[in-house]
């Protein structure tokens, strides 16, 4: 079986011309940066929840909009988000 990670697809989706953006747990935060990828957020969250927790429509959409807002950028950016996790609505 083939593991390919997260960042080299957004590297090769981002060199055929189209542009993305990714979301990090803080525990890996350290690799867009190592990977050179162009749009990338950071949350405080744990493992295995990037958006927030279950249910937590509110952070999921502050999330989601944090990323989307990475292409209003005129250049590549790392963005860390500093909410404290909260665990659902």
């Amino acid at each position: 079986m083939c593991h390919v990670s997260v960042g080299h697809v957004q590297r090769a989706v981002e060199q055929s011309g189209i542009p993305t953006a990714s979301v990090y747990v803080a525990s890996f935060g350290h690799i867009p940066e190592l990977m050179g990828l162009a749009r990338s957020v950071i949350t405080p969250h744990p493992m295995g929840r990037p958006l927030g927790a279950p249910g937590d429509g509110q952070r999921q959409r502050e999330v989601v909009q944090a990323a989307l807002g990475l292409f209003d950028s005129p250049r590549p950016s790392i963005v860390e988000l500093d909410h404290k996790w909260r665990a659902g609505s």
